[in-house]
């Protein structure tokens, strides 16, 4: 017993998973109760099926990991419902298992793994074709073990909602909010990224920086909800009018920039010009766009700096927005 604690221990210790926390205590499940085949399952109640996750056989019985069964025709289940873990004859208490008759299984023995709230998660299981005898202490070890394997469960469970949770997070943080683009943090990364991967492929990588015309008047003359239904369909228009796999971002306020591998960035900043000239319609409202000026720069050969790249497109931009003026005011 003491040894079997000790094992139990270094095995616990050991475990960086669920598989090597299984594997060390379904042999030991073996040594202390002697039965050939141990195994750990899981059941899935909603298709009625049971997997086996983890076997460990050891003479002429086999119970084949990878394994799924009707649950309604097992033995765990019939375990489950009579209460009863453990039996040396399986033959004379559940004759009737086509499964069980086949293994030639004499005696029997399983425990539930369930999770913190009371949800059944599997069994830890063993079978033999032999009679054992097996007393209170066994039993003690076996709801040990299901217990140990439970709280891995429980643990990985919790590592895996965690890592959700921090992507789920992580993208929402590169999302603007309000027009479900891109946010400017989102367009740096994404920036670095597309520059690096063209340095390595040797295909052109284009920035178009996008300030609209008129949006302070539109805010001004209908209201801030107006105004930012105006950037919602502003933001899809861009979308619809790019490429898959061109980035789309919202920079800040009434500033869009689009990120582009095609080699053909002039139509494109004609075909974005025209679609933000359109007029926008608000619950049933025709409201006159502005359009908005688009500076347009191309990334140099090996250029890696996003930062550099951006502030020449804003450039760009400024310069168009600087002529455009000056010709409205003529």
């Amino acid at each position: 017993m003491q040894a079997t604690l000790e094992n139990l221990a270094q095995a616990v210790n050991a475990a960086t998973d669920l598989e090597a926390l299984s594997r060390p205590i379904l042999e030991l499940l073996e040594a202390v109760t002697g039965m050939e085949s141990t195994y750990l399952t899981t059941v899935d109640l909603q298709a009625g099926q049971q997997h086996i996750l983890y076997a460990r056989n050891t003479r002429a019985m086999k119970i084949p990991e990878g394994l799924s069964v009707d649950w309604n025709d097992t033995l765990c289940k019939r375990a489950l419902e009579e209460e009863r873990p453990y039996t040396d004859d399986v033959p004379g208490i559940w004759g009737d298992s086509a499964a069980a008759r086949a293994l030639g299984i004499q005696t029997y023995l399983s425990h539930p793994v369930q999770r913190a709230d009371g949800e059944l998660y599997g069994t830890l299981c063993a079978a033999s074709d032999a009679r054992h005898t097996l007393n209170g202490q066994t039993m003690n070890l076996l709801s040990l073990f299901a217990r140990l394997i439970a709280h891995q469960v429980e643990r990985e469970q919790a590592i895996l909602d965690l890592r959700r949770a921090n992507e789920s997070l992580s993208a929402e943080s590169r999302i603007d909010a309000l027009t479900g683009v891109v946010n400017r943090r989102g367009l740096m990364t994404a920036l670095r990224d597309t520059l690096k991967t063209a340095e390595r492929h040797g295909y052109p990588v284009h920035v178009l920086f996008i300030d609209l015309d008129g949006f302070k008047a539109i805010n001004d003359t209908h209201g801030h909800d107006v105004g930012d239904r105006f950037l919602m369909q502003i933001a899809r228009r861009l979308k619809e009018g790019v490429r898959a796999g061109d980035i789309v971002a919202r920079y800040g306020g009434d500033e869009f920039v689009v990120v582009t591998t095609s080699d053909q960035p002039a139509e494109l900043r004609e075909r974005l010009q025209r679609t933000l000239g359109m007029p926008f319609s608000d619950q049933g409202q025709v409201i006159a766009a502005g359009g908005g000026s688009i500076g347009l720069t191309r990334a140099e050969q090996g250029e890696v700096d996003a930062e550099r790249v951006l502030a020449r497109a804003d450039a760009a931009m400024y310069e168009i927005k600087k002529t455009r003026r000056a010709d409205r005011n003529r």
